[in-house]
């Protein structure tokens, strides 16, 4: 029973076996079958894409090969244009070669032509190329003579009428924002006394005080019947104040001998120099002008006594020195270095009398001897009153600033013979030209009225005559200002009705 059992269940289990391996087999069979579907399926998927790709390239192949076609197509029909082109270059060449091989042909026949017309020319006219060439010159000239004039008239006009109203604008300005009194110094001081029994003091026994005095302070004492008054004359004014005020110590000290007058002397010769470089740091400081020289400063001191034609010349170096100022600061230029150079423009009037030379000439030299190494300064000092450079500005600021100070009204008295003698010069300038029958300086100078002879001139050669007449008066005169110059050509024709 237990074999039958036994045999049973190994039956069974082979049974059981082999139904599990039928299984298997139909399981690993459909796994197999889905495996090869899906492997169809996704080399399917796979040659699709690579179909698509090939398909893509091949697109974009043939795109290329119609961009090169086309390309190639636009070179063809470059290289055909450019063949053109070279072709007609070459043709137009050719036509150039023998247009050029004509007009020479030409040329040489028309030069020809024009040698057989010359030498006929010359045969009937009876004259040369040289004459013939300088007739027409001349003829031009005259014809050119009166549009040449003209022509100048109009720019000069036009350039003198903007440069005047600048100039009156800026001189204007500066005018109106400053004034200065001026005093004047004559070449002779007086001492008041309190009692004529005083001369005969100061005259000193047989003179030896009035001489010991006049020695040492080189001036000349005058001691005469004039009650209450003792005169101190010398023509340099700084000796002269030093004289006045050592005579007024001595009067007011009562003792009056050789020593005690050149004690009183040497005290006041000491207060003098002080006064001096008081005076020039004032003057400074009036004109806002810094770092001088201390010697600078001391011959602005003696300006203080220096006049021009009853003008003081330290208050006109001041006024020049603020009116350049202002007319800098109108141009946008430094007023700093316009006023340094107006304060100093007239520093050689304090010593002129000791070197060589004009004052121009000597303010320069000291100037440069102490400390002044700017050369617009040094220009300005030398040239104010000469022929101005128009590479200096500071130069025109400071004649410009001279001539105004000095020439306005009331700022200095001239005596009439310089006056009369001034018009006689300025008339003879103009009468000197052979054009001119009459000439007028009216308005003090500062115009001149000629008349020129219209049987000689044109109305073209008025006008370069009165140019050559104020370059000859820039020229040949020293003046402030400007001067007018009006030529007037008339032509009269008078007859008589009977």
């Amino acid at each position: 029973m237990a074999a039958e059992k036994s045999s049973q269940v190994l039956l069974e289990s082979q049974r059981e076996a082999r139904v599990l391996v039928e299984q298997a087999r139909v399981q690993a069979q459909q796994l197999l079958r889905d495996a090869e579907l899906q492997a169809r399926d996704l080399a399917m998927r796979r040659r699709e894409e690579l179909n698509r790709e090939l398909e893509a390239a091949r697109a974009e192949l043939r795109e290329q090969e119609r961009r090169l076609e086309k390309r190639e197509a636009a070179l063809e029909q470059k290289l055909r244009e450019l063949q053109r082109k070279e072709k007609h270059l070459e043709q137009t060449r050719e036509k150039l070669a023998e247009r050029r091989e004509q007009w020479e042909k030409k040329h040489h026949q028309l030069d020809e032509l024009l040698a057989q017309q010359m030498q006929q020319l010359q045969q009937i006219s009876g004259l040369s190329r040289e004459g013939a060439e300088k007739l027409l010159l001349e003829r031009l000239e005259k014809e050119l003579a009166a549009e040449l004039a003209e022509r100048i008239r109009r720019h000069e006009e036009r350039v003198r009428e903007i440069a005047e109203q600048k100039a009156r604008e800026i001189l204007a300005t500066a005018i109106q924002r400053w004034s200065a009194q001026y005093t004047s110094t004559l070449t002779v001081s007086t001492v008041d006394i309190p009692s004529d029994d005083i001369k005969g003091r100061i005259i000193g026994r047989e003179g030896r005080n009035i001489r010991t005095f006049e020695k040492i302070t080189g001036v000349d004492v005058i001691v005469d019947d004039t009650p209450g008054v003792v005169v101190v004359s010398a023509f340099d004014n700084v000796r002269r104040e030093t004289a006045r005020r050592a005579l007024v110590r001595l009067i007011e000290d009562g003792r009056i001998h050789p020593s005690r007058i050149e004690e009183v002397v040497s005290e006041t010769q000491a207060e003098m120099e002080k006064y001096l470089m008081e005076l020039g740091r004032q003057a400074a400081r009036d004109a806002d002008v810094q770092l001088l020289h201390d010697k600078l400063i001391h011959l602005l001191g003696r300006l203080h006594f220096r006049t021009s034609y009853s003008q003081n010349v330290l208050a006109h170096s001041v006024e020049v020195a603020h009116l350049c100022g202002l007319m800098a600061g109108e141009l946008g230029l430094n007023p700093a270095l316009a006023r340094r150079c107006g304060l100093l423009h007239d520093i050689g009037k304090a010593a002129d009398h000791e070197m060589e030379g004009g004052h121009p000439k000597v303010g320069a030299e000291l100037a440069r001897r102490y400390g002044e190494n700017n050369p617009d300064v040094l220009h300005a000092i030398q040239c104010h009153h000469d022929d101005i450079t128009s590479d200096h500005i500071y130069t025109v600021l400071v004649a410009a600033a001279d001539a105004i100070s000095a020439s306005r009204p009331g700022a200095r008295r001239e005596t009439l013979e310089k006056y009369i003698r001034w018009m006689e010069e300025l008339e003879a300038v103009a009468c000197s030209f052979p054009e001119v029958e009459q000439a007028f300086a009216i308005q003090a100078g500062r115009e001149l009225r000629v008349i020129a002879n219209a049987h000689k001139t044109t109305d073209a050669d008025a006008a370069r005559l009165c140019r050559e007449i104020a370059r000859a008066i820039e020229q040949q005169l020293d003046y402030p200002g400007e001067i007018k110059v009006t030529v007037i050509r008339e032509t009269r024709f008078v007859d008589t009705a009977r």
